[in-house]
Order: structure tokens, then sequence, then C-alpha cells
């Protein structure tokens, strides 16, 4: 999480801040096997990655009060 944090730093020169980072790494950090075997698609996935962008995005922007 700090990593990611410090490419966030640099968000000025790669557009990769705290939010696009959390939708490109949540679904990896926050993978759910139950999830991918109930076979989500369509409008149920794309909730339940929001959900993990969310998630990912709130401990991003936190990182020195959680870690």
């Amino acid at each position: 999480m700090r990593h990611l944090l410090r490419m966030a730093g640099h968000s000025g020169r790669t557009n990769m801040h705290a939010r696009n980072l959390a939708i490109v790494w949540a679904p990896n950090l926050l993978r759910s096997r139950d999830i991918e075997a109930s076979g989500f698609n369509g409008t149920a996935a794309f909730m339940e990655v929001r959900v993990q962008s969310i998630v990912v995005e709130f401990i991003l922007t936190h990182v020195e009060q959680l870690f």
C-alpha cells in the first residue's frame, strides 16, 4: 500500500492518482473466489468491482493511519 501511495504521489506526471490506482489494483487485492465461483457478470460484477475500488481508495488515502 505504501508503494501505491508513492505511485499516487507522481500523479501529476502519470495521472495515476489514488482513485485510478484503486480501480486498477482493487480486483487483485480484494479478489474473492466465492464471487468468481458464483459467476458474477454484467451489473453485479461492475458493482462488486466498484465496491472493491472504493475500499482500496480509502485504504490508499489513509495509509499512514492504518499501517
